[in-house]
């Protein structure tokens, strides 16, 4: 059942983006509990303990093949660790959910162009339209169906971040075709997570020096659990598997997947109804994905 779920590339994509969907979710709601930087710190604590056991095991046999890949994997573990989600809970802090679903709608075409810069890679003109339509169906879902209301967003320092954040995972998902060769996908996870952590260290003393700490009660834990779990060690081993397999710019593309997910938790867990423009970006959604994954 494990090995037919790790072979499909688009089952993996979707259910990284279902657990990020939640983590966004999780470090809007607890932002007053768990500061940015030590949410940032403290799941990847969580998840490296997850990861140290399978990694093990094949550092001495593979050891060579780190040394020699220490670049890529430097600029993997300060984008993808260090960076991406550190800037979203910083974000986080003085921007809307909305705000913040609608620029990281903007990921696949920030991945496109930094692709087309740095790989040379083109779309076809297919995908090039299933992208347009995605990015519709996104916007109409964030939108709430009236798009005077994207002419109207406020930007804030929140937003800065968050386009920040945009701009590392584009860059990292992209730097992903560089990842060392030869190296397990779990070695490669603890290594990255290793140099994110020794980047996030002195960030999260300095949020302790300031007098930002955590409020601990059943809340902020079970959401360092989670976010440390399922966004963390099992989202970063689906989603690397799902860039290997596809490349960078159809799995960047299931970004759009996120104010879906959003749409289906707010349901599930918060009881708010879907209307008709929800119905509408998730349609235009699948259809831009349909497309992109056409032969």
């Amino acid at each position: 059942m494990m090995t037919k779920l790790f072979a499909n590339p688009y089952l993996l994509l979707i259910l990284t983006v279902l657990f990020w969907s939640g983590n966004m979710v999780v470090g809007r709601g607890i932002r007053g509990d768990v500061p940015p930087l030590t949410m940032a710190f403290w799941r990847w604590v969580v998840a490296f303990i997850l990861i140290l056991p399978l990694a093990l095991p094949h550092l001495k046999s593979q050891w060579p093949l780190l040394k020699q890949g220490w670049k890529p994997l430097m600029v993997l573990g300060l984008l993808g660790v260090g960076g991406y989600n550190t800037f979203a809970y910083i974000a986080l802090q003085d921007t809307s959910a909305t705000n913040a679903a609608l620029l990281n709608s903007f990921v696949p075409i920030a991945t496109i162009a930094i692709s087309w810069a740095f790989l040379g890679k083109h779309l076809r003109p297919v995908e090039g339209i299933g992208v347009i339509i995605s990015l519709c169906g996104a916007l109409t879902i964030v939108s709430r169906g009236d798009l005077a209301v994207l002419a109207h967003l406020n930007l804030n320092i929140g937003d800065v971040w968050m386009l920040v954040a945009v701009l590392d995972w584009a860059i990292y998902t992209v730097a992903l075709a560089w990842r060392p060769a030869g190296v397990h996908p779990m070695l490669m996870l603890g290594a990255t997570t290793v140099i994110g952590l020794a980047a996030l260290a002195p960030a999260y003393a300095w949020e302790l020096m300031q007098g930002r700490h955590v409020n601990l009660h059943l809340g902020s834990l079970s959401a360092l659990a989670y976010v440390g779990i399922f966004p963390s060690f099992l989202g970063y081993i689906f989603y690397n598997k799902g860039v290997a397999e596809v490349g960078a710019n159809k799995a960047s593309l299931f970004i759009h997947l996120m104010p879906v997910f959003g749409t289906l938790l707010s349901f599930l867990f918060l009881s708010e109804i879907p209307f008709w423009y929800h119905y509408l970006g998730i349609g235009l959604i699948f259809t831009g994905i349909w497309l992109t994954m056409k032969r």
